[in-house]
């Protein structure tokens, strides 16, 4: 959610923390700020709003110097105002924190300060942080020692960076449940919540872990566990372009992104299609042949679009694999105790690999003893660390907030696992050389399926109006309804709903009438004339009716007031390709109404609080 960005060496850090700002700005943030240090002088710059606005003010008012920190802040604590953004103060002005998380106990901790003379100047439960770093190093303390003190008087989640005018040169960060890497450079060093704000400066990162201490210098970077014993971290190679963390020649991320899932696609199948042997193959499952053909059972554990993917990967098991498959919301299984036998094996979806729901399910499922394998796309993420094994989505960075690449590329890569569970156990090889050969042809199909925007455009000037929107399928394309209408939701604000097109006499049809689209999945495949009945009901009580059809369809081009067309695919393989007129319907719908579609309201690119 919120951005950290921290810097110390021999280049000027204000441009360095304000270009990782930038491309932490899909995070989702209301409020931005700076602190930079020149001998024993302070410099901070807050500003509500974005972060163009930080940038009016330090071209105004710079801020000098080689070491500091940056911020944006999603608020949790006080609104969005000015001196309620990060950095905050401690004690004499002389420490400056930045923060994510939420801090539990901070309100007990506040009144004892206050009793003790200190002076709040915002609302939010960081400012306590910077206070007690400041009282600790009252007593000439170092900033280290200072940090570490203050750490254990903390409930709550943090990932967090101090400075101090007293130590020139030296950033202090610390983690509990909120993510944070170190950059490594020569002759400078980088702290942040997310790899891609380093992107043109390092290449190389180090992932801190929970209870760990990093302590930066430009000649060296340390870390410490819980224990106060240096930790010998991993150094992690960042395989993404500078130019994959920016627009280029498209508009908005998120419609360059749409337009990146033929390749994203392929990069996942990439290198995992076994045709000698008719099935897929995984370098990092770490689960031998034997122990996967002892799975039983499979709970699969993930949130929003994940756990849309996720929905999709229970139609993919139970048909190619024949293996029963559950789809729990992490928010709800991490606090549930549900028997799990002991071949049940826990799979985590997640596109950050640091959704914080998702990485306590993940935790609790191995606590208990169960297997547990994730798939995400960020190498090096805590969920990728922390599972016992998984598969990277290799996506690339995606910016946008609303997920779109990384919701196919997770489907693809279900498939794939699918597609090896079942080689392990019934499917013939027949049917593993025709599905590996479709799979091949999937990225050419979203590359044909792409040629719809013109017709998805024109569509939209007809929906952007509407209050309300139901999206109907059938059997794969049930998840899909539900992915198409949160897409809808997230970036232009309109209500919208997914449900299985046959549920809609159970209720939902009571919300039809003239102002209500529906928007209808229904390619070909072996429950088509029972959506198309479905489809004649809303007709007969006077609802739009928008569909996504194979491509020449007759009878949906008589039934439907507008169609968009995609290929005739398999049914498993059509959520693939449904999702892209749903993205770009909900794109363009957004655009038409003023609305920002990499940054819509109140969200947050990667949920790290609960």
């Amino acid at each position: 959610m919120c951005g950290i960005v921290g810097y110390t060496g021999f280049r000027e850090a204000e441009p360095i923390l304000l270009t990782g700002l930038r491309r932490l700005e899909y995070r989702g943030y209301d409020s931005a700020g700076m602190v930079t240090i020149t001998g024993q002088e302070l410099h901070i710059r807050k500003r509500a709003g974005r972060v163009s606005a930080l940038a009016s003010l330090l071209a105004e008012q710079p801020c000098p110097g080689t070491h500091g920190l940056s911020h944006t802040r999603w608020a949790t604590h006080g609104p969005a105002t000015d001196r309620n953004a990060h950095p905050h103060l401690g004690g004499d002005g002389n420490v400056a924190v930045i923060h994510n998380g939420v801090i539990d106990n901070y309100a007990a901790l506040k009144a004892q300060l206050l009793a003790e003379g200190y002076v709040f100047k915002s609302e939010t439960d960081t400012e306590v942080i910077a206070h007690l770093i400041a009282s600790q190093m009252n007593g000439h303390g170092d900033l280290v020692t200072a940090v570490r003190k203050t750490l254990a008087r903390l409930k709550g989640t943090y990932g967090l960076a101090a400075v101090s005018t007293r130590e020139p040169g030296v950033v202090v960060a610390a983690r509990l449940g909120s993510p944070l890497v170190i950059g490594v450079g020569q002759g400078e060093n980088f702290v942040a919540s997310d790899p891609s704000a380093l992107l043109g400066y390092t290449q190389n990162v180090a992932y801190l872990n929970d209870h760990q201490l990093a302590v930066l210098t430009p000649e060296e970077y340390r870390i410490y566990d819980a224990d106060e014993a240096p930790v010998a971290a991993s150094i992690h190679l960042i395989d993404w372009d500078v130019s994959d963390a920016e627009k280029g020649a498209f508009p908005h991320f998120m419609l360059k992104e749409i337009y990146e899932q033929p390749e994203s696609i392929a990069n996942a199948l990439r290198g995992r299609l076994d045709e000698p042997n008719a099935t897929a193959h995984f370098g990092g499952l770490n689960l031998n042949l034997e122990r996967l053909r002892q799975v039983e059972r499979i709970i699969m554990t993930a949130c929003g679009t994940s756990y849309h993917a996720a929905l999709v990967g229970e139609y993919l098991f139970e048909e190619l694999a024949r293996i029963p498959v559950e789809v729990e919301y992490a928010s709800e299984f991490r606090y549930r105790n549900p028997p799990i036998d002991r071949n049940t094996i826990v799979l985590c979806i997640t596109q950050s690999g640091e959704t914080a729901d998702t990485l306590a399910a993940l935790r609790e499922s191995k606590r208990k003893g169960h297997a547990t394998l994730a798939m995400c796309n960020v190498v090096g993420s805590t969920i990728a660390r922390e599972a016992d094994g998984g598969v990277y989505l290799h996506a690339g960075p995606e910016i946008g907030v609303a997920s779109t690449k990384a919701f196919t590329s997770q489907v693809a890569v279900l498939t794939m696992l699918a597609l090896k569970f079942g080689r392990m156990r019934h499917l013939s090889s027949l049917q593993g050389d025709r599905i590996i050969r479709e799979l091949r042809q999937v990225s050419d199909w979203v590359r044909e399926t792409l040629r719809c925007h013109e017709d998805v455009r024109r569509i939209a000037q007809k929906y952007a109006g509407v209050s309300n929107c139901l999206y109907l399928g059938r059997q794969y394309l049930f998840p899909a309804a539900l992915e198409g209408a949160l897409k809808l939701k997230e970036i232009s604000y309109i209500h919208a709903e997914g449900y299985p097109a046959a549920e809609m006499k159970h209720g939902p049809i009571a919300l039809v009438d003239e102002q209500t689209p529906s928007v209808f999945l229904v390619p070909r495949g072996s429950v088509f004339d029972k959506v198309m009945s479905n489809m004649e009901e809303i007709k007969a009580r006077g609802g739009p009716v928008l569909a996504i059809a194979s491509a020449g369809d007759d009878e949906v081009a008589q039934r439907a007031d507008d169609v968009i067309w995609v290929p005739d695919v398999p049914e498993y393989l059509q959520p693939l390709i449904v999702a892209v007129p749903l993205q770009l319907l909900a794109y363009e719908i957004a655009l038409l109404r003023g609305c920002d579609g990499d940054r819509p309201r109140n969200l947050a690119k990667s949920v790290t609080v609960e």
